[in-house]
């Protein structure tokens, strides 16, 4: 018939209209296409390392909260978007890997950088609020790089694609190595770098490994297109910048000090540092100080660490069973276990009890210690107690899931008929500062009989909780056996006991629990304080 043509004419047609004539680029060797998708599983376990190790080492300045990880993980899918979008334009105009392999070298040399600017990057950008300031961070050091290891999948899409009737298997296959590359990533990242390699070190070593990957495609294959002085240029500058990054990293931050102890964590970065003197040695997590300590006359200088141990006491009638959530220093568990007391302590991270044990003279065998989550350890406790003390801190915050009526319900019930839960924040009464201890307050009294509040203005706010129908000090603490250096500070917080406004706050639970948003705030203004600090430290040092 006139005017109609026939099928293999119009699928040749639609053929060359897209781009899917057979190998398009060049005749591709088992041996490159192995290679390829090899590339493909890099770029997508480097995409994840770079999200997960990003965050962490943003946390030192800007805390962990969920506005980190939220900034960090937009960046990542705006990136993703931009370089899937670029790398499909890229391979339509010149489907030539030189120019995929060249955008990975780029990235991997950018890595390299991040571990250099990291520092001042974030000095620059903590003049916004956390939001603002968290974006901006994670854009400046990572958009650049994820968005070129993104343009890997179009990419290559393009180029192994022969017809179109094995559109639907490559895209799939090729989508399903990065995928699995993604998760090998993730898996070593969590499991393995971050316990055990310095953050610097991590991304150091993705980046490496990205120009190995680029090095073994232009040196193998792309022999006769490779410019080898630019490409070994382009290694030695990515090789040198993140030498130059881990020697600044394993600098200590802190003038007039000596660093006995530093070390990656699952859950941040350790460090404790001793005056010159060795009269005062200090535990921190991403910079923040957990405790400070007397190594001479081997007692705390925090007076939270009095408080804890001091309240327990005051409102409980006897001690003898009782539970940490939370080591720290170990500083209040060893006080009970000096008292007699069975104590049990739940650390979440394995590093910290050695840690305790080595610096601040913790016997851990006076103490049961169990690793792992508070709410699975409370969920499974059948044990009661007479005090349970709660002092969980991830840096300078503590973590929200530990502060909802479920928590609360979950000790009370592995409490004794009079026995008390003491528990350590950090917050305001200020109004319109005073949502999270507004909150806690409240969230307690619906499990509670009784709750009270000691606090002495600087920050630490205690809660008292316990069935007791009236908590009175049944024993008044001894003040003597205080650091002469926090005593006035233990006094005043012992006979101070401020009131929260209850209209402020709110019914905490675990299905609505906004304390991170609306205490946003203070965290920000600590967070911002304890950079400043560090800033100070870095230019005493320089």
């Amino acid at each position: 018939m006139e005017g109609v043509r026939p099928l293999s004419y119009i699928f040749r047609e639609l053929l060359v209209k897209t781009n899917l004539t057979p190998l398009t680029v060049q005749n591709i060797s088992v041996a490159l296409r192995r290679y390829l998708y090899f590339t493909a599983a890099i770029t997508g376990a480097a995409i994840l390392i770079v999200e997960i190790l990003g965050a962490r080492m943003l946390s030192p300045y800007v805390g962990a909260s969920h506005f980190v990880w939220t900034a960090q993980i937009m960046v990542t899918l705006a990136a993703l978007a931009a370089g899937y979008y670029a790398g499909g334009r890229l391979v339509d105009r010149s489907p030539r890997l030189e120019w995929l392999y060249g955008c990975i070298l780029a990235a991997a040399i950018y890595l390299c950088l991040t571990v250099l600017i990291c520092e001042p990057v974030a000095f620059a950008c903590l003049r916004f609020n956390l939001a603002i300031g968290s974006l901006l961070i994670s854009m400046f050091l990572f958009f650049a790089p994820l968005t070129l290891l993104a343009m890997t999948g179009p990419f290559l899409i393009r180029i192994l694609t022969h017809s179109i009737s094995n559109v639907g298997g490559n895209v799939g296959r090729l989508y399903a190595i990065s995928t699995a590359g993604s998760l090998i990533g993730a898996g070593f990242i969590s499991y393995v770098c971050i316990p055990l390699l310095a953050n610097s070190v991590t991304m150091d070593g993705a980046a490496g490994l990205l120009m190995a990957v680029t090095a073994g495609y232009f040196f193998i294959w792309g022999r006769e297109n490779c410019p080898k002085s630019l490409i070994l240029a382009g290694i030695l500058i990515g090789v040198g910048s993140g030498y130059a990054g881990v020697m600044v990293d394993r600098q200590t931050r802190f003038a007039d000090t000596i660093e006995l102890y530093r070390r990656n964590s699952p859950f941040g970065l350790l460090h404790v540092i001793e005056s010159r003197d060795g009269k005062r040695r200090w535990y921190l997590n991403n910079y923040a100080t957990l405790n400070d300590y007397d190594p001479v006359q081997k007692k705390g200088i925090e007076m939270f660490s009095y408080l804890l141990h001091g309240l327990a006491r005051a409102y409980t009638p006897r001690t003898e069973a009782v539970l940490c959530i939370g080591m720290g220093a170990g500083l209040v568990p060893m006080d009970f276990a000096r008292e007699g007391a069975q104590v049990d302590v739940l650390e979440i991270n394995p590093a910290v009890p050695g840690l305790a044990a080595n610096y601040f003279d913790c016997d851990l065998h006076r103490l049961n210690i169990a690793i792992g989550d508070g709410r699975y350890f409370l969920n499974r406790a059948t044990r009661k107690y007479d005090a349970v003390i709660l002092d969980a801190f991830v840096g300078e915050s503590p973590p929200a899931h530990l502060m909802t009526r479920e928590t609360f319900h979950a000790i009370r019930q592995i409490l004794k008929t009079d026995g008390t839960l003491v528990m350590n924040t950090l917050a305001k009464f200020e109004p319109g500062k005073d949502f999270l201890c507004a909150s806690v307050d409240k969230t307690l009294q619906t499990i509670f009989k009784s709750v009270r509040i000691h606090a002495d203005g600087s920050g630490n706010v205690f809660f008292v909780a316990s069935d007791q129908p009236g908590l009175k000090i049944l024993r008044p603490p001894n003040f003597e056996r205080v650091h002469p250096v926090c005593r006035k500070l233990v006094e005043t917080a012992f006979a101070m006991t401020p009131r929260t406004n209850p209209e402020h706050g709110l019914v905490l639970t675990d299905d609505y629990n906004p304390i991170e948003f609306y205490d946003s705030a203070n965290r920000e203004e600590l967070r911002r304080k304890l950079a400043e600090a560090i800033r100070q430290q870095v230019k005493k040092r320089s």
